[in-house]
């Protein structure tokens, strides 16, 4: 009965989606057009014939000589058909190129949310246990440290110690160049680029999530279930993961629902330092070249996977605490 309502559930909150979407993605395309220059001017440019005839050729082969409004609609029929358009810099269906670069990014983004939680939730446990200490006092400077610090400023300290000086890590890239790895050895050698820019992104969200673990769990801690299960005998060992821990999550894990968008718009940033062949990179590069069907496409596959990974956040309360109730 549970599982059925909350199916029931989570499909009525994806067809609430589905308007929420498309109005992102009118947004977006108000918010582009009111940028100046277009994929025409950069592709003429680059051409060295930015003559009139040839610009509105370029601007009549791209749809772009259509009034704005013929131009959202027609990208409102593509988006209802799951048809992102094609590419003006690249020539190829722009969900092609997403697909392609796609996989990139989730795999440094839910890495970097995992590695985050894990290192939060670990440290704002052990400062709560050992509260208003000289453990809980070292932690808390830290992370204050790693919250004022900016990202960028850290990821390229780590390229020139790490790169530069000491030459233990790969400064950018996914992959070495010149290997031609398969197997085990291809994704050691993906780990291996990863440790920069994962590193580099989560040192700000281990911040956050230790400070929120540790207030709440000190909170947890006040509550009469488990002053009850210390009265019982229970041991501090043994009241922390089964009463403690799992009732203290819940705040950590509506926070990591609300950082997935972060660490997706935050890509942009990391992959371009650290050369990283994902949406970000994609993104940043779109903009120069004024490609405005794959901006368009990124964005509302962004706006699609947020809405995604909140919905299963939602559901994690559910399974996190099954004394929540099922609307």
């Amino acid at each position: 009965m549970r599982r059925s309502r909350i199916l029931a559930y989570a499909g009525r909150r994806l067809l609430q989606a589905v308007p929420l979407i498309l109005a992102v993605a009118v947004l977006n395309f108000l918010l582009l057009q009111i940028a100046p220059g277009d994929a025409a001017e950069v592709l003429a440019g680059e051409a060295g014939t930015a003559t009139p005839e040839y610009m509105a050729r370029l601007r009549e082969e791209f749809g772009l000589d259509q009034p704005m409004h013929v131009q959202l609609w027609n990208m409102l029929l593509r988006l209802l058909q799951l048809d992102l358009g094609h590419s003006f810099r690249h020539g190829v269906p722009v969900l092609e190129l997403i697909l392609d670069r796609l996989p990139a990014t989730l795999l440094l983004m839910l890495t970097t949310l995992g590695v985050s939680v894990l290192f939060g939730v670990l440290l704002g446990t052990l400062a709560a246990r050992g509260a208003n200490g000289v453990v809980d006092a070292i932690i808390s400077v830290g992370a204050m440290i790693a919250y004022a610090t900016p990202v960028f400023w850290i990821g390229l300290m780590m390229i020139v110690l790490f790169s530069v000086e000491l030459r233990w890590l790969p400064s950018g890239g996914m992959t070495t160049i010149t290997g031609d790895r398969e197997g085990l050895a291809l994704v050691a050698d993906i780990a291996w680029h990863m440790i920069l820019p994962v590193t580099t992104m989560s040192f700000f969200f281990i911040a956050i999530y230790c400070r929120i673990m540790r207030a709440s769990v000190l909170n947890v801690m006040e509550e009469d279930y488990v002053t009850t299960a210390r009265a019982k005998g229970l041991s501090e060992l043994a009241i922390l993961p089964r009463h403690t821990m799992r009732n203290a999550l819940l705040p950590i894990v509506t926070l990591a629902g609300l950082h997935l968008s972060t660490l997706l718009g935050g890509s942009v940033l990391i992959e371009t330092v650290f050369a990283w062949p994902g949406l970000g990179r994609l993104t940043f590069d779109a903009v120069f070249q004024r490609d405005l069907n794959l901006l368009l496409g990124i964005l509302f596959v962004c706006s699609v996977l947020v809405v995604l990974m909140n919905l299963l956040v939602d559901l994690l309360y559910f399974w996190i605490d099954p004394r929540i109730e099922v609307d």
